[in-house]
Order: structure tokens, then C-alpha cells, then sequence
């Protein structure tokens, strides 16, 4: 069977929330057509296999697409995020994106949009239900969306052995047990494993049933420390006050981290536990008083094995039961590690520009795309801020975003858009506004004053960084 002939400007491969805020802006910033392919049924990429109960765990009015609210202003009123901005469900986000594919993208005449379909590269793809395949013409550029390669727990396969008749899966199946259990193990310190927990212990399980297997513990972000609108300003901008002011200050990586959690910028599980992960996990202090009620705390390595009477962590081993359930919490969100210039020719492979912003990332990309010809000064504007996973990326992802900050600062008509960007979040609160207030003011003289100490003091704790990741590597 012959392909199809197809012929777009722009070929974007993936329509999760990567692939959504790129076409949006193209949109709106351009007159191109666009072709958008994903292997789902429908757009919202990874979401399309999330649990149930996943939410966001920042606020939804930072989320989506830049020409389209996913929030609804609210503050949450009741629960473990009560007085902060709402987080969108995980069936919310899905509803929004099929909103923004249906009302925004498909009437506009440029957008076509292809679901079930798998890119199989140099512009071809095919249907996954019929076969059918499609050569596509790409006048322009092929955007690719996949780089994160999100991985969630339905989808991804443990990297450790499960014996037979091991109660072992997913926390996706949570909702459907029926009765009760010897206990509950969570395998994994990330983000799902947090919402494991938080799941568990909101819907009765004491926590003394809760053991939560934690190979590395993670530093975490307070999430009132998040919030963009200016109700919040003396948290948000305080946060970034003081997070400056400990860069600038710091005698060495160690002292940086304790000056950010006595400032309140960064939370951990334990007080008395070293983390040495970060990726960006943001919580609330309710949810932390919350995740502290569980005492039984693993802390022996990742899991080798999972017996029906023990689970193994190499040589050692803890003990367990045949109806015990098991949670698989392993997979990590986002698994890669290597960064790739952003404009490669007639390829854009979109990453982070803004520490653990994905979306912002992808609608400033598209932005400079539309409005710049120099591929070098496109990859100058787009300098990737590398995805965290070890404690010290904090450091490595706070010196990238200041660096690419200070960039478009200088950077003619840029700051407007930012300013004008919903997706943004931020940049709106640091702006000079005859209604601050006297304490608001003082906020943000100290982030102006700490900001060029910080930047002097960056490369003393990056050096020092550099040799703690040489010592890991060394012994890894």
C-alpha cells in the first residue's frame, strides 16, 4: 500500500502538553499549518495513562496552553492544598486539552491532527488500528515533542524481578481493591510514591500499615512558595528573595541547602535524612505533615526482587506478605539526561529552558521560532536548563535559569512577551508596581541587591558541585 501525501509547514510529533503549548503559540504568532501526530486517542500525552486522583502539584493557572485559562482563579478552600490556588485533576487536564484540540486548533483550518498514529521518522507515520501510512511534506520544521519521554507507572516496566503471586502493580489499580490488606509497601521516593502515600492515608489506612520503600531521599519545593498571583507575592517573591540571598552567601554546597530550608525555599521528609535527590517535587506543608505520620521508612537501596515473603535490596532483604499489596512507584517521570541544541536545522527538539516548566519551555520556543531567523542566536535565546535528579541539579538548574533570565533581559521586546504570557507565571510580580506595598518593595530590593552576589558567588558552589558529581560517578 502507497503512503498518503501529506505537506505541512510545521510537522509536531506528540500532542501532550509539550506539543499543545508549541502549536498554540504557532497559531497565534504565525499564519503556518501544522500537522500534529500521537500515538494516544486523544491529545494530553501522558496524562492519557495517569491515575485516577493524579493532580498537578502546581498551580493549574501556570498550565496548558498560552492562549487558554485551564484555571479557574479559585483557591482551594478545603484539603491539603486549602488556602492555595487549585490543582487541576488529572480528568481536568485531560478535558481542557481536548477543549484546546476541538474549539482552538481544528477550527482554525491549520491544524491537523492525527491520534493513534506512530512517527516512524524522516516525516512519515502510520496509523496503529489500520496500517495505514502517511509521507509527510515538512515545508518548515518537525517539531519533536517527545524528548521527555514521560514515563508513569502503567506504562513503564520495573527494573527489578516480582516472584508469582506477589500482589504487585501500578497505583492506578489503588482505587479498585475491594477489602483490606496486611499492609501497603510503596516502592519509590518520587512524586507518585508522595501521592501513593497522601492516597492511602486520606482514605483510612493507619500509618503504621504504610511502608514506604525511599532508595534516595528528595529535597522538595514548598508549594505556597508557587503561587503567581500577587495575593501571594510576599511568599513567591520572598522565596526567590531568599533563595538568592543563600546562592550569594553560601560558604559551600552544604551551607547553601541549610540556608534554603531554614528559609523555607526547600522541605524534606525527614529533618535528620540527607536527601540526595531533587526533581522538583512541590508539596504542601499540610501534605508534609501528612507524609511524616508514616514512620516505617525504608532506606536500604533500590529493590533487586519482590518475593511473596520478602523484598530483596541486593544481599539484604525486609520482610513482607503474600497479601500485602505492593504499589510500584519506581518509574521515574521524566528519565532522560542528555541535552541537544534546541534548533538543529529543520529540527526542533524542545527541552526545558526554565527549571521543571515544560510547558512555558515549549511556548517560548515557539516564540522565538516565529519570530527569529538566526539559528544561532535561537539557541543562544533557547540554552537548555538540564532536567534534576541528583540534589545538587538544584544548583545546576537555578545557574542555567539565571543565566538564560539575565539573557532575555537584554533581549529587545522579549520581556513584553513574558509580561504578556500567562504561561510565564512570574514575571509579573518582579515588575515595579505603584500598588506594592512598603514590605513588597523591601522584597524586592533584597532580590535586586542579593542577585549580583548570587551571580558572583555561582561559580565557587558550582566547582564544588562539579566534584561531588565526579566523586558519584566515581563510585557508581
Amino acid at each position: 500500500m502507497s503512503a498518503q501525501q501529506l505537506e505541512t509547514d510545521y510537522l509536531i510529533i506528540g500532542s501532550g502538553a509539550v506539543g499543545m503549548a508549541f502549536a498554540d503559540v504557532l497559531l497565534t504568532e504565525t499564519d503556518a499549518n501544522i500537522i500534529i501526530v500521537d500515538k494516544h486517542h486523544k491529545p494530553g500525552g501522558h496524562w492519557n495513562d495517569a491515575y485516577s486522583f493524579v493532580t498537578l502539584h502546581q498551580p493549574s493557572s501556570f498550565y496548558g496552553v498560552s492562549s487558554r485559562e485551564l484555571s479557574n482563579g479559585t483557591v482551594d478552600q478545603v484539603g491539603l492544598n486549602k488556602g492555595l490556588a487549585e490543582l487541576a485533576s488529572g480528568a481536568e487536564v485531560m478535558s481542557y486539552f481536548d477543549q484546546v484540540m476541538k474549539h482552538t486548533f481544528l477550527p482554525s483550518g491549520r491544524v491537523k491532527y492525527f491520534p493513534m498514529c506512530e512517527y516512524q521518522g524522516h516525516g512519515q507515520f502510520s496509523s496503529i488500528l489500520s496500517g495505514k501510512t502517511y509521507q509527510v511534506t515538512v515545508n518548515k520544521k518537525t517539531i519533536d515533542g517527545t524528548y521527555f519521554k514521560t514515563s508513569v507507572p502503567s506504562t513503564h516496566t520495573p527494573s527489578f524481578e516480582i516472584a508469582e503471586g506477589v500482589e504487585f502493580g501500578p497505583l492506578n489499580d489503588l482505587p479498585d481493591l475491594l477489602e483490606p490488606r496486611d499492609g501497603y509497601v510503596i516502592v519509590g521516593g518520587g512524586k507518585t510514591g508522595i501521592d501513593a502515600a497522601l492516597w492511602l492515608l486520606d482514605n483510612q489506612i493507619e500509618p503504621d500499615q504504610i511502608t514506604w520503600i525511599m532508595p534516595r531521599d528528595g529535597w522538595w519545593i514548598d508549594r505556597k512558595n508557587t503561587q503567581p498571583s500577587r495575593e501571594f507575592f510576599m511568599d513567591t517573591m520572598g522565596a526567590q528573595a531568599t533563595q538568592a540571598e543563600a546562592v550569594a552567601d553560601a560558604e559551600n554546597v552544604d551551607d547553601l541547602f541549610k540556608r534554603l530550608e531554614k528559609g523555607g525555599v526547600l522541605m524534606r521528609l525527614d529533618p535528620n535524612i540527607k536527601p540526595q535527590m531533587f526533581h522538583g517535587a512541590t508539596v504542601s506543608r499540610d501534605e508534609l505533615s501528612q507524609l511524616r505520620r508514616i514512620k516505617n521508612v525504608i532506606r536500604k537501596g533500590r529493590v533487586t526482587r519482590i518475593d511473596t515473603d520478602k523484598i530483596h535490596f541486593g544481599d539484604d532483604s525486609i520482610a513482607t506478605t503474600n497479601n500485602t499489596n505492593h504499589i510500584d512507584c519506581s518509574a521515574r517521570a521524566v528519565p532522560v539526561t542528555e541535552t541537544y541544541d534546541v534548533f538543529q536545522g529543520d529540527k526542533v527538539v524542545v527541552q526545558t529552558v526554565r527549571s521543571y516548566q515544560p510547558v512555558f519551555s515549549a511556548g517560548f520556543i515557539a516564540h522565538i521560532e516565529a519570530n527569529y531567523d538566526d539559528e544561532a542566536i535561537k539557541n543562544e535565546l533557547c540554552k537548555v536548563v538540564p532536567l534534576p535528579n541528583h540534589d545538587t541539579d538544584w544548583l545546576v538548574g537555578t545557574a542555567a535559569q539565571m543565566r538564560n533570565q539575565m539573557r532575555w533581559s537584554q533581549e529587545p521586546g522579549l520581556r513584553d512577551w513574558l509580561l504578556s504570557n500567562r504561561l510565564d507565571g512570574f514575571t509579573n510580580l518582579v515588575q515595579a508596581n505603584e500598588d506594592n506595598t512598603p514590605e513588597q518593595q523591601e522584597v524586592l530590593m533584597r532580590l535586586k541587591t542579593a542577585a549580583p552576589k548570587a551571580g558572583a558567588n555561582l561559580p565557587k558552589l558550582m566547582a564544588e558541585v562539579m566534584q561531588i558529581m565526579a566523586a558519584r560517578q566515581a563510585n557508581s
